[in-house]
């Protein structure tokens, strides 16, 4: 990417930062809900059937999983709406480098993603987790979140795109549960129906909670190849899509 375009991407960036000031309920929201979701999880209606050890050191790495993969409604709407509105229009008209806007939005909710990790971390620090496989391994934990979550942001731009209106939005992110809840995020797949079990252990985001709960334990990620794999996959097939979808639109 040249310079140009990576200034162009920036200032896409800062104007989808600046909505954060004029809509702080929907951040907060966005941090609260896998908060909520963890303690519910955790406490209420998590009994760690099947888990060896503290449910709180499996369950943990995979709320932070699936919290990656949820919550992408916000930037989905956020696309259909620059749509309807003319503002990918009025962008067209000045000297700006294709998909900068894209970008400049996927950009911004990987900042919102880290900072959700950080919370979500912090709280389960306060309910008794701790990593310990070290700072690498912490470090890579982290890595393949983000990375996992970049690879669903661009399957919910491209879907968004394709949706091409705000209200079309919520029957598109359904899509989302069943990668979200046929995982092994909240209960092993050792307990669940044999071939339901099977769908749980191919799903992308296990391979990822899988990874990071080895790497949090400090016994080495047996999955990490997959969980790298995946997400790079992913973006090969939907990133050029989105892209793609988008110049079609801003001819």
């Amino acid at each position: 990417m040249s310079a140009y375009a990576l200034t162009d991407s920036w200032t896409m960036t800062r104007r989808e930062l600046a909505h954060w000031a004029r809509q702080p309920v929907q951040v907060v929201v966005n941090l609260v809900f896998p908060v909520m979701l963890l303690l519910m999880f955790g406490y209420l209606i998590g009994g760690g059937r099947g888990v060896q050890g503290s449910y709180i050191d499996y369950v943990l790495p995979g709320m932070l999983a699936l919290t990656m993969a949820f919550g992408l409604e916000g930037t989905m709407i956020a696309v259909t709406q620059d749509l309807n509105k003319g503002v990918v229009d009025r962008f067209r008209s000045m000297p700006m480098a294709n998909g900068a806007v894209l970008v400049g939005r996927s950009a911004a909710d990987m900042l919102q993603s880290a900072l959700a990790l950080s919370v979500l971390m912090a709280v389960g620090y306060a309910l008794g987790w701790r990593a310990d496989g070290g700072p690498g391994a912490f470090l890579g934990a982290v890595g393949l979140l983000l990375l996992f979550r970049f690879a669903m942001l661009w399957i919910g731009i491209h879907l968004a795109l394709v949706a091409g209106k705000p209200e079309m939005v919520q029957a598109v992110q359904i899509l989302v549960w069943p990668i979200g809840f046929l995982s092994n995020a909240l209960a092993l797949p050792e307990t669940m129906p044999g071939w339901l079990g099977t769908v749980v252990e191919w799903n992308p985001m296990s391979q990822t909670a899988t990874a990071v709960r080895d790497l949090f334990g400090g016994t080495g990620a047996q999955t990490l190849g997959a969980a790298v794999v995946w997400p790079l996959v992913l973006l090969a097939v939907f990133f050029p899509l989105a892209v793609r979808r988008f110049s079609r639109l801003s001819r």
